[in-house]
């Protein structure tokens, strides 16, 4: 099971021989999908799994898919399988020990911090508002490029429609050969279109990520002047706030691309049911290919806007997210109950951490 849920990330490897041509995000998504999927399904599964087990599914993962890739030879398995039966070992030890775990450290920060409670929870309160006006205007800019590149993308397509039309009046009588090289360039436009809404949408997410970048830099700046065993217990804390909120940031990308994803095969769907009408029968086609471009004109304008209507909102709720994260890491300096997501969030960072040193280490090794 461990084999076929990174398989597909790894065997990357194997082609490209170069494990920089991997990131490691993509490594530690395999890796985290695969482990917290097994334990929410089939806890009893992941308790009975033993490091024999791991271990010879990652032997069978190198021969199957890495043997070719000098950076991983000979030491591979020898690594990656006790790292990964910590991980195993992490996310089925009893909720009640994490939680306390997490519990005593957020005792220990409230202790630390006790004499300064009242400067930080000012210094918190401000740096939130501060970082909401940052995203609100985010926000705004977001929104206006979903509705500018939506509109680009309707304006590239209409005029291939309009043209359609018109050949289709002008040559009734041999319709499927005239046609025929507008459909295809329908088709051509929607992917060519799609293709560079998505690029123009997607660098939103990097930019998202730099402010949460400039946020927690501020953040860590201006609790500089207190105690370095006070700095430490708050950046321990920070730390964890900023990785929840890049997490958020990179499910703005995801759902940019899978949005448009969706929209695309929408769109070439119809576009393709115009080419087999094209092939089908003459007679049907003279007769109602105008009423197939009209509904396909119809279509296109009601997918499109549902598109707009659909993504348009996700940043602002992203945003809505990433504050929340900022106000936890404030309740936390206060009476706070330990939940479900802070153990996970807790477990998760630590995995991606040692995912990333891990594979850097193999990257430096190579160079």
């Amino acid at each position: 099971m461990f084999l076929k849920a990174v398989a597909m990330t790894l065997a990357v490897l194997a082609i490209t021989g170069s494990q920089a041509d991997v990131s490691t995000d993509q490594v530690a998504n395999a890796l985290w999908d695969y482990f917290s999927q097994l334990t929410n399904n089939a806890k009893a599964t992941v308790e009975q799994m033993q490091e024999s087990e791991i271990s010879k599914q990652l032997k069978t993962l190198i021969k199957d898919n890495l043997k070719d890739v000098n950076l991983y030879a000979g030491d591979l398995e020898g690594q990656l399988a006790p790292f990964a039966t910590q991980i195993h070992a992490q996310l089925t030890q009893t909720s009640e020990k994490l939680v306390e775990q997490i519990r005593l450290e957020l005792e220990d920060l409230r202790l630390k911090v006790s004499p300064f409670a009242d400067e930080v929870h000012k210094q918190l309160a401000k740096n939130i508002e501060d970082l909401q006006l940052k995203l609100n205007p985010y926000t705004e800019k977001f929104s206006a490029s979903v509705k500018e590149n939506t509109e680009e993308l309707r304006q590239q397509l209409t005029p291939i429609i309009q043209n359609f039309q018109a050949k289709l009046q002008e040559n009734v009588a041999n319709a499927q050969v005239v046609l025929t090289p507008y459909a295809e360039e329908l088709h051509q436009k929607i992917n060519e279109n799609m293709d560079h809404l998505k690029e123009k949408l997607t660098p939103y997410s990097d930019e998202l990520k730099l402010k949460i970048d400039q946020h927690v830099q501020e953040l860590q700046q201006s609790l500089s002047l207190y105690p370095q065993d006070v700095q430490d217990k708050l950046n321990q804390q920070i730390g964890l706030m900023a990785f929840q909120m890049r997490k958020n940031a990179e499910e703005l990308r995801t759902r940019i691309s899978e949005n448009a994803e969706d929209l695309k095969l929408k769109l070439v769907a119809s576009a393709d049911e115009i080419n087999e009408k094209l092939n089908g029968n003459m007679a049907e086609v003279r007769q109602n290919l105008g009423s197939y471009l009209g509904d396909f004109n119809n279509q296109m304008n009601q997918k499109i806007e549902a598109f707009t209507q659909s993504i348009s909102p996700v940043s602002e709720n992203i945003n809505k997210m990433i504050i929340q994260k900022a106000e936890e890491m404030k309740q936390k300096l206060g009476p706070y109950t330990v939940g479900v997501q802070d153990q996970l969030d807790v477990l998760e960072k630590d995995m991606r951490e040692k995912v990333s040193s891990f594979l850097n280490r193999g990257i430096q090794a190579e160079n």
